[in-house]
């Protein structure tokens, strides 16, 4: 791309309110950093506050049941209502969902990979598919058939080390294969959002909701202006009874091969939650950890 074609993306950006942000800035969603391919640049438009909050993906059939909607509609809103933002795909093609949209730029954040006026292809789909599970500490995945985009996305979170759960639906029902295998699979069998909050218990442990950080990020605003610069979040660290070096040697102890419960290292290492999740995640950056469904943890 030329300085100019550069400078006219820039242009069209600001234009609609938009901002890029890049890897390693603070409003880079932390988690998406940690995945191996992980855009070096999103182009983001909407709330901040939004992309910095602990997240869950809900994914599921295109052709959805009614059943489907229904129990996809009760697990959102009862994950907003534990202060986790709901990540999901948006094709924006439709023209049906253009209100969608509108209301995700004004009350929610849209995030894209590639350019603006990219034409919608059927192979970009994968690519936001990675991002959809890596910005998030899981995945819910309501409906899906046998081959579906939706366990493509099941299969990013996976690789990436996240949680994965699927919510059962009757064998008779082509669109709940794909679940069904899912929880075969050792998916973490899910009927309402609170499932999935005791699941992800240890990680959502001292994460403020998005309008917690949205008081800290602009103080009686309740928005982040475009041209200036996001502060970088300072969350307090989670207090260790002992040094940082010594509680990750603890907890390397206790590990091995075999997958154990996150549950089991806090009982074991008498240490909280939260700082055995801050704890894990640097083992996990550092290439010594593994996670599995289950919120199962190993050594490499």
């Amino acid at each position: 791309m030329s300085r100019r074609d550069a400078e006219a993306a820039l242009a069209a950006i600001e234009r609609i309110g938009a901002r890029l942000v890049c890897w390693g800035e603070p409003l880079y969603p932390a988690a998406l950093a940690a995945v191996e391919d992980a855009p070096p640049v999103l182009t983001m438009l909407g709330r901040p506050e939004m992309i910095l909050a602990p997240m869950v993906a809900v994914v599921g059939a295109r052709n959805a049941s009614a059943i489907g909607r229904r129990l996809a509609r009760e697990l959102a809103a009862g994950l907003g209502e534990s202060g986790i933002v709901v990540v999901s795909g948006l094709a924006v093609y439709p023209e049906e969902n253009r209100g969608l949209y509108d209301a995700l730029a004004r009350d929610g954040a849209i995030l894209a990979e590639l350019p603006l006026g990219t034409e919608p292809q059927a192979r970009h789909f994968p690519r936001r598919n990675r991002i959809i599970s890596g910005v998030a500490l899981g995945v819910v995945v309501v409906e899906a058939a046998a081959k579906s985009g939706s366990l493509i996305t099941a299969r990013f979170a996976l690789e990436q080390g996240r949680e994965v759960f699927a919510v059962p639906g009757s064998p008779l029902d082509p669109r709940s294969r794909g679940t069904n295998d899912l929880l075969r699979s050792g998916a973490t069998l899910t009927e309402t959002a609170a499932d999935v909050v005791a699941q992800l218990g240890p990680l959502l442990q001292g994460r403020p909701p998005a309008h917690e950080i949205a008081r800290e990020m602009a103080p009686g605003q309740p928005r982040l202006r475009l041209r200036e610069a996001p502060p970088r979040m300072e969350l307090p660290a989670p207090s260790l009874p002992v040094g940082e070096d010594d509680a990750i040697e603890m907890i390397v102890e206790k590990l091995s091969p075999t997958p154990v419960a996150v549950d089991e290292l806090v009982r074991q290492c008498q240490l909280s939650a939260a700082a055995v999740a801050m704890l894990l995640l640097d083992l996990e950056l550092a290439g010594r950890v593994e996670r599995h469904p289950g919120n199962l943890v190993s050594l490499r």
